[in-house]
């Protein structure tokens, strides 16, 4: 069974992200079996993040669960659900996506900083995302600013590849800090396969690229709780769901975004 203690849950809190080690330390073979086939069968919102002449490879695809059986297993049959209820305080847990992130060895380009909150139509102070690795990570760990999902004004969305803004209003977010930089205090952890981050929507994040000689994969699955519900933004969404018929303040629909919990 996977331990969630009082203090995790008041880290988490706090900090806006904890490890919860081995979350899914005994689903590693399928979570690594169904990142392949995601790889081999990419989706309609499967993207290389690098720009032509820069070394390596950084794929990611999102929205696969339901096509995929091996994700749709673990996000059903595995403790998440319950991890995920007592990390938020919510006894409703209801799934919004699966993500893959994968960097090939030698992928020398970060993951920007960014949160993820304002690329979505769905917000509240209820949310958490697990990111876990299906190999051991060292120096390409994800990097979270603490606290920074208590912050009073989103962090500008932008485009990866061509770092422009997401949005057409970008003077409604505040601009992307550099946290080395700035001193802001940032949490990683060296990680093992089946370790996971979890971590609030609004905490900024980022990764190293991956110098190390072997591949760094990772699964990511996002959960809301009981407060989450369905708000507009000013273009297109990621993911997008095109045709999802929600109106602001609405809870997620559950025949699109099941429900774990509750």
């Amino acid at each position: 069974m996977v331990q969630v203690t009082d203090q995790m849950v008041e880290d988490f809190q706090r900090d806006g992200v904890v490890l919860v080690k081995g979350l899914w330390k005994d689903w590693v073979p399928q979570i690594t079996a169904g990142i392949e086939r995601n790889m081999a069968e990419p989706g309609p919102y499967a993207a290389e993040n690098l720009k032509p002449g820069e070394p390596g490879r950084f794929f990611d695809d999102y929205c696969n669960w339901d096509r995929i059986p091996e994700f749709r297993e673990v996000i059903f049959q595995s403790e998440v659900g319950n991890v995920a209820s007592r990390l938020m305080r919510s006894n409703r847990v209801q799934m919004f996506h699966d993500h893959v992130l994968v960097k090939e060895p030698g992928t020398s380009k970060p993951t920007p900083w960014h949160q993820d909150g304002p690329y979505y139509f769905v917000a509240g102070r209820q949310t958490v995302s697990f990111w876990s690795p299906v190999d051991p990570v060292k120096e390409a760990s994800l990097r979270c600013v603490a606290g920074s999902h208590l912050w009073p004004k989103e962090v500008l969305p932008k485009r990866w590849l061509s770092d422009t803004s997401f949005y057409p209003d970008p003077d409604k977010y505040m601009a992307v800090p550099d946290p080395d930089a700035e001193g802001m205090k940032v949490l990683e952890w060296q990680m093992e396969p089946g370790d996971a981050v979890a971590f609030d929507y609004l905490t900024l994040h980022g990764a190293r690229g991956n110098e190390a000689g072997t591949r760094r994969r990772a699964f990511s699955l996002r959960l809301v709780g009981e407060d989450a519900r369905y708000v507009e933004r000013p273009g297109r969404t990621s993911p997008p769901y095109p045709g999802h018929d929600m109106v602001a303040g609405q809870r997620l629909r559950e025949d699109w975004f099941p429900l774990l919990r509750g």
